[in-house]
């Protein structure tokens, strides 16, 4: 409850399909492009904070121009820094002879940051140091310029190693063993060979300039895709930009990460997120569409374009948490969905509580959970419905009054209010606990002290420690008879690999309740046997994931019960129980997100069961390291 789980990360992505001069002619300014990307970035800012890069590259101008233009951050507030930092430039250029700022030309000529190609790119550093090397886009350099490769993206690769060791068997001598090196170098290795395809090509025929032209024109980039992507084992989605002007998204075959895009006769957009290119250019929600998994939207030089498949479509398992989490909630459909998760866990609320609505308070913890708060209230309000028409039409018994049944409204509060803006999750262990006591301020006098049950709603409960150290003990000043804690997302129990902090599992208070109950039922020896076949299949291109028989030797709600228990901090006087989402229920209120592995184990990939594997196996060993 209210820990902050990182992701990584947010692409933004803007082709101008008509010159320049078109944008300065009909909306007054060289920036509309500028202006359009800092939108689309600062909407998608939920989506990493830690870093942010924009890259812009210019097509056919003369040779001696500089075409690629580049700026990265790591700074507090880095969006509008980053931006302010091109605005600058634009301010720089007022001041150079001859500045005509209607002149697309002369701009070109003189300034950075005015090209065709944008990519903007957000970052969480979830794993080792955030420095300005870490962050995306990342740009492979060359003479030529359709060798040249500008790349960002929002994911992780499971297979880094084998990645690697291709790379090697290339030829190539990669200088780090990093899924965003290994990834440009092997896309970046076979625009080479189709660069080469195509000087052979034309070599006895053409003079060199010439032959640049037809390369240029007639790169094959699906060609190129294919044979890069074949390997690839991860959620993903990409963009790429080449020097000469052509640009490709691709999105992982499974779908897990999102990709939408936005296409008319003046711009070709894809973002993270359908919010930013709504917000950025205030078109209709059905105009705005996914990019197929499995594909790459390849836009040309001439800015004609294409979505064509570059692998085979696996299962459909597009991240649930982007739903639950991540995304912004002012997508229309996120939105409802969020609502439905607060809506269709309320029969467990309803019990846990033992129906006694009049002694219970609702509310949520943090700001985050607001939309799922709002549907678990409207879930009140319907059964509030069905109860009124049984006893009132359908004239079943009942100890209230009808006058009583009729006038009853569920009791709201705001109980706990954040009032600093401190990014908890920085702070070591030992500091933490002081750090998120400061950080909430506790709404007092509002609560029957002795007779009221607290029911508080979070989005998901990942670790347990801020309940137990923090948030639980806040609550429990209020002197309530027992506090039920509501996560709308199920247990999770499982590593991500696809671009989510939660990579060690012993984090999970899930696990640990599992290993507790193992204890207890004097069941530890199944470790060492899931640990002894884990270990003995981990290079295996078939592994199972051992952890899942782990926990099938109990039940959904013994876990819930262990948690319960291992949340609850020494002292808290009130009852307490941890209720949890179903993961029936999350596919119903988000039917198009299937990716569920967070929760089940169930990967959509070979390398999610490795790393599972993997992270029970450093677990068992006590390695504090990352399993992928």
């Amino acid at each position: 409850m209210s820990e902050q789980i990182k992701h990584e990360c947010g692409i933004a992505h803007i082709r101008l399909r008509k010159p320049l001069q078109y944008y300065i002619d009909k909306y007054g300014s060289a920036t509309y492009a500028v202006n359009k990307l800092y939108i689309m970035m600062q909407k998608q800012s939920n989506r990493g904070q830690d870093g942010v890069g924009v890259a812009n590259i210019k097509v056919d101008v003369e040779p001696g121009t500089r075409f690629i233009s580049r700026y990265r951050t790591i700074n507090q507030q880095p969006v509008t820094e980053i931006f302010a930092k091109i605005g600058r430039k634009f301010e720089k250029a007022k001041k150079k002879s001859g500045y005509d700022p209607k002149d697309s030309e002369w701009m070109k000529k003189n300034m950075g940051f005015t090209g065709e190609l944008w990519m903007g790119h957000l970052r969480y550093g979830t794993h080792g140091k955030n420095s300005i090397e870490s962050c995306h886009p990342f740009l492979r350099q060359n003479n030529w310029r359709s060798r040249n490769l500008v790349m960002a993206g929002n994911f992780n690769m499971t297979n880094v190693d084998e990645l690697f060791d291709l790379l090697v068997q290339l030829g190539q001598h990669p200088k780090e063993k990093t899924d965003t090196v290994t990834v440009m170098e092997k896309i970046g290795h076979f625009i080479d060979e189709e660069n080469q395809r195509l000087f052979n090509k034309y070599r006895k025929n053409k003079e060199n300039h010439e032959i640049t032209k037809h390369i240029e024109n007639e790169m094959n980039l699906q060609r190129v895709l294919k044979r890069s992507f074949k390997d690839f084992d991860g959620g993903y989605a990409m963009v790429g930009l080449l020097g000469h002007g052509a640009s490709f998204v691709v999105r992982d075959p499974n779908g897990i990460r999102p990709a939408f895009k936005y296409i008319d006769d003046e711009v070709i957009v894809v973002a993270s997120e359908k919010q930013a290119i709504k917000a950025a250019f205030n078109v209709n929600y059905e105009e705005i569409t996914e990019v197929e998994p499995g594909h790459a939207l390849i836009v040309n030089k001439d800015a004609s374009y294409k979505e064509v498949p570059i692998m085979d479509q696996g299962e459909l398992k597009a991240c649930s948490f982007e739903r639950i989490y991540f995304s912004r909630g002012t997508d229309p459909d996120i939105y409802n969905e969020r609502k439905d998760l607060g809506k269709l866990v309320i029969p467990q609320i309803l019990k846990s509580i033992n129906l006694d609505l009049k002694n219970t308070v609702f509310s949520y913890i943090p700001n985050t959970a607001e939309i799922s708060f709002l549907g678990m209230m409207q879930g009140l309000d319907q059964y509030m419905l069905r109860r009124r028409k049984e006893v009132i039409i359908d004239g079943q018994p009942s100890l209230e009054s009808h006058e009583e049944l009729l006038s009853f409204q569920p009791r709201v509060e705001k109980l706990v209010i954040k009032d600093a803006k401190l990014r908890t999750f920085i702070a070591d262990d030992n500091s933490r606990d002081d750090l998120v006591a400061n950080i909430y301020d506790t709404t007092y006098e509002v609560i029957n002290k002795g007779v009221d049950t607290l029911v508080v709603i979070d989005d998901s409960i990942v670790r347990g420690t801020t309940l137990e150290k923090s948030i639980l003990k806040m609550l429990d000043k209020l002197e309530p008879k027992k506090i039920v804690i509501v996560s709308s997302a199920p247990q999770i129990r499982y590593p991500d690999c696809y671009g989510i902090d939660m990579s060690k599992i012993k984090e999970f208070v899930a696990f640990r309740a599992m290993l507790s109950l193992l204890k207890d039922h004097f069941k530890e020896n199944l470790l060492e046997e899931a640990y002894h076949k884990a270990l003995a299949n981990i290079n295996s291109d078939k592994q199972e994931n051992y952890v899942q028989a782990l926990y099938n030797e109990f039940s959904y709600d013994e876990i819930s019960e262990k948690i319960t228990e291992i949340v609850r901090p020494e002292g808290l006087k009130a009852e307490l129980e941890v209720v949890y989402q179903t993961v029936d229920n999350l596919h119903q209120a988000c039917p198009k997100n299937l990716g569920d592995w967070y929760f089940t184990g169930d990967y959509p990939t070979p390398g999610g069961n490795r790393v599972v594997n993997k992270a029970f196996i450093n677990f068992m060993e006590g390695k504090e390291v990352r399993a992928y």
